[in-house]
């Protein structure tokens, strides 16, 4: 899909030149005459992937452009353009966020590059942001990656969903993706800040089955030497994805429905619920 840069710039001259050297390219350019045209068009829907901003016109000055763009939340690569090469000129624009800075009048190399530059570190800042949600167990729907009309379905109903507390069944064959949604409901929850547990249900030992996922008071069974408290506890506040449900004995499958329904887990061993 082709890349959208705002110009912004006062002299019409200049727009045209910045406009003829980026469709040749294949971007879609877009104009706007002052730092307030460019201000409205960022923040009430139009967008933009690169702003190209003068910072000498008359009324708002690039600069206050650039900071009102900023304290309005957008996060689009801003690069510069001025007569001015000082270097006072340049720290104040990257101060103010601004990503790259052009004197001219620029080169259509230099244009080009430094817009591609800019659009590639806008996907490699997006790509970290979306590894470090998944390594924190903390990836949105907003991370997924497909656009048809079921994938816009799944997204949709699980966002749905996140807002609730009930319990979510999700399913599909194997291989499709079932923890990623699960992922994604937890990230997109009031409770992505606590902990995503996950557990195969179909490779637990059957006769720890109810010890793993419960938990048990110390001296329960032979073998248990300490109280351990489960993966339900583990997840507690949190999400608990348990994968291959099916795979579960039936009584414990019994006693796995009580504990969703009633939101209460009787520990191996223990007097009371918890």
């Amino acid at each position: 899909m082709a890349k959208t840069v705002l110009v912004v710039d006062d002299d019409p001259t200049q727009r045209r030149i910045a406009q003829a050297v980026l469709e040749r390219e294949g971007y879609i350019v877009v104009h706007a005459e002052s730092g307030g045209q460019a201000i409205d068009r960022l923040t009430k829907g139009g967008g933009a992937d690169v702003v190209l901003l003068d910072m000498v016109m008359p009324g708002m000055s690039g600069m206050e452009a650039l900071a009102e763009i900023r304290t309005a939340g957008v996060s689009t690569p801003v690069i510069v353009l001025t007569a001015n090469g000082g270097v006072d000129a340049v720290v104040k624009a990257m101060q103010a966020g601004a990503q790259d800075f052009f004197v001219k009048p620029v080169s259509a190399e230099r244009l080009l590059v430094g817009v591609r530059n800019a659009l590639q570190l806008t996907q490699l800042t997006a790509e970290v942001g979306r590894l470090k949600k998944h390594h924190s167990g903390r990836t949105s729907f907003d991370d997924l990656v497909g656009q048809s009309a079921p994938m816009r379905m799944v997204k949709s109903l699980g966002a749905r969903a996140a807002k609730s507390g009930i319990p979510v069944l999700i399913t599909g064959e194997s291989g499709v993706g079932k923890e990623v949604i699960a992922r994604a409901l937890h990230g997109a929850s009031d409770r992505s800040g606590k902990p995503f547990v996950a557990v195969n249900c179909g490779a637990l030992p059957v006769n720890l089955v109810e010890s793993i996922l419960f938990g048990h008071e110390k001296g329960s069974f032979t073998g248990a030497t300490d109280k351990h408290l489960g993966k339900f506890a583990e997840a507690s506040g949190g999400t608990l994805f348990l994968d291959e449900i099916g795979e579960l004995p039936l009584d414990m499958q019994v006693k796995l429905l009580r504990a969703l329904q009633e939101g209460e887990i009787d520990p191996v061993g223990s007097k009371r619920s918890v």
